[in-house]
């Protein structure tokens, strides 16, 4: 750990969103670069809810309609606020 500093941990913090970042590039390619970095944070917004789906209380919860995950995000040049909902197609796991 002596090699290791705070710019290591933002990369790879920031690589987490790579999906996001490689979906916009691809899917709004036509888009400003303003426009492109709007998407890609509501991209990641949508990353970090997938990654949710990692936890088994999560997923359960999701599952039993006991929880729901939102997506959002706030610009706040324009005072503005997104509020949006994932289908994630989730099935309960099954028993043998």
């Amino acid at each position: 750990m002596d090699d290791w500093n705070i710019s290591d941990f933002i990369e790879q913090w920031v690589q987490i969103c790579s999906p996001a970042k490689n979906k916009v590039k691809t899917e709004y390619s036509d888009l400003s670069f303003s426009e492109q970095c709007t998407n890609c944070e509501k991209e990641a917004v949508n990353v970090s809810l997938g990654n949710l789906l990692t936890y088994p209380f999560v997923r359960e919860g999701l599952v039993k309609k006991t929880l729901a995950l939102k997506g959002a995000h706030y610009n706040f040049v324009n005072g503005t606020f997104e509020l949006w909902d994932l289908d994630f197609k989730i099935a309960p796991s099954l028993s043998a």
